[in-house]
């Protein structure tokens, strides 16, 4: 078995306390890499080591073909997550990160027997009721710029560069084909807890596609708004680690 110091590139620590009480597992959205979980390592509280997914296509797998369907890219890191599940692990999923978070949680409940100690799902409504029916294939880079600088600009250098954007739009484009393609089972729960989080000006949830998430866990389940658009969780930061690590450590940390 591969240890937790020498598993392939899915993961990224950005938080290691030792001997922790949980660990905190990051997915990013669409076309989003780790390092956007990076600054959470400075405000999280008590024993919780921070990990993140890295998705192939980008940083130091930017030569990787990246993963356009959901169930594999699942696989693949529901097994990269084996050396970590000496300890309680937590989800937070972003956007399409959700979903992801979602079909790992599935996979660990249903394959080891782990139930993570809490799902936290973010700027996504539930999965079987909120498909993408907008294939990204039918925009040039151009329109498609537009309509994700339309969610909120979590970077705007990054779209205003065209060096730049050259290098992330293969991984994006990917990652939007997966999005649209993805059709989950019907309402399959998870035993996880799940607390559901979004921004009350995105333009593409709504309270009601959040809320829908109560539908997928047989455990307790929690709906909050923060101010914001659909990356919301940037000026908000530390008011979501907050709310997160409230649930973590029960409010007693």
């Amino acid at each position: 078995m591969t240890t937790a110091s020498d598993a392939p590139g899915w993961l990224r620590a950005y938080r290691r306390v030792g001997q922790a009480d949980v660990r905190l597992v990051c997915f990013p959205h669409a076309g989003g890499a780790a390092t956007f979980f990076q600054p959470w390592a400075a405000r999280l509280t008590g024993a919780v080591d921070l990990l993140a997914v890295c998705y192939p296509g980008r940083q130091d797998r930017l030569l990787e073909p990246c993963v356009e369907d959901m169930h594999p890219l699942a696989d693949r890191i529901t097994e990269a997550l084996e050396p970590y599940l000496d300890r309680p692990v937590a989800f937070f999923g972003h956007s399409m990160g959700a979903s992801v978070a979602y079909e790992v949680t599935l996979r660990l409940e249903a394959r080891y027997g782990i139930t993570p100690a809490h799902l936290f799902v973010s700027g996504h409504g539930a999965p079987h009721i909120a498909w993408v029916d907008e294939d990204p294939d039918q925009y040039d880079d151009e329109g498609l710029c537009d309509r994700i600088g339309g969610l909120g600009e979590v970077d705007p250098v990054v779209f205003r560069s065209p060096k730049l954007r050259e290098l992330i739009m293969p991984a994006l484009r990917a990652d939007l084909r997966l999005v649209h393609r993805y059709l989950p089972r019907d309402q399959e729960k998870v035993a996880a807890p799940i607390s559901a989080y979004l921004g009350a000006a995105d333009p593409v949830c709504t309270v009601d596609d959040v809320g829908a998430w109560a539908e997928l866990t047989t455990g307790e389940f929690e709906l909050r708004a923060f101010p914001g658009d659909h990356f919301y969780l940037v000026p908000e930061q530390a008011a979501l680690l907050s709310a997160v690590s409230a649930r973590l450590w029960g409010g007693d940390r």
